[in-house]
């Protein structure tokens, strides 16, 4: 629904809605994996349809968890030039560079997963007669390959992100309180402060968790096997995919031409719903007070 609300209805008229269409097709990449997910857990952790796409499947859950981040660090900055730059940004703040921008965050991102793409992420375990989806993997390249791999990643996709964001929209409510009290201007600081607190809770509460308890969990193989943090991460893999939900809000608080559709359908539908048939039949010659009803 979002995508269709930027491409057809909003169109592509700003950076800030190049940025939200893009985290919007990296939410839609995560929905469309999710269902095999479901599957897999349901059934014991057992994956039953091969190794390929399992692949697939972890590499679809790690690009749009490192992409979205890296989106929303591009729409805290975008944010952060329009408020605090707001005239000599407008000849940085084109569509132009904000595809481009995006267009490079995808490169990284699906450059970042191809490891899991190409290496093998099932294991058959024997014992319990399952077949796993990444849970499980060799020894050798915990310690090795997949320690350097993920520490590396996670610094530059989660940590660093983190701190720009922060900076940004510190910056901008900074900003607007410094400036003329006015209602307009009331009204930006208070969704500034709503998107801050929105992305903070997504960074905070959905992936820095995450990305920590991993990061443990894997350089405890240095010192041999540590599965004592796994059941851990699962959960909290499980708590990351909240920021799917997140991002709507995101979508209304960062962009104005969001919001004026959002009211436009409300009072559509609320009007659709309350208005009684003999009094829209009453106005059916006059469209404009029709339309105001």
């Amino acid at each position: 629904m979002a995508i269709l609300m930027f491409v057809l209805k909003i169109r592509i008229q700003t950076p800030a809605i190049v940025y939200m269409l893009n985290l919007a097709t990296a939410d839609l990449l995560f929905v469309a994996v999710l269902p095999f997910n479901i599957v897999y857990r349901f059934s014991g952790n057992n994956w039953q349809i091969g190794d390929g796409m399992c692949r697939i499947v972890t590499a679809a859950f790690y690009c749009n968890m490192y992409c979205s981040i890296l989106l929303m660090m591009s729409i805290s900055v975008d944010r952060y030039m329009a408020v605090v730059f707001p005239i000599p940004s407008l000849s940085w703040r084109s569509k132009r560079r904000a595809w481009l921008v995006c267009g490079f965050i995808w490169l990284v991102s699906i450059a970042g997963t191809g490891p899991l793409l190409l290496s093998k992420q099932t294991a058959n375990i024997e014992p319990l007669n399952i077949t796993t989806c990444h849970d499980v993997l060799k020894l050798e390249d915990q310690q090795n390959f997949y320690m350097y791999y993920f520490t590396s990643f996670a610094s530059m996709c989660v940590f660093f992100p983190l701190i720009i964001t922060v900076f940004c929209y510190s910056e901008i409510v900074r900003t607007l309180s410094k400036s003329s009290q006015n209602i307009g201007n009331s009204s930006k600081k208070t969704r500034a402060i709503i998107l801050t607190i929105i992305v903070l809770i997504v960074f905070i509460i959905c992936f820095a968790p995450t990305n920590i308890i991993f990061l443990i969990h894997v350089l405890g193989f240095l010192h041999g096997n540590s599965a004592s943090l796994y059941f851990i991460y699962i959960l909290y893999t499980c708590i990351s995919s909240i920021s799917n939900c997140l991002d709507p809000l995101i979508y209304y608080y960062a962009s104005s031409m969001c919001r004026e559709y959002i009211y436009i359908v409300y009072y559509a539908v609320r009007c659709a719903i309350n208005c009684k048939p003999d009094i829209s039949s009453k106005y059916s010659n006059n469209p404009v007070q029709k339309v105001n009803l």
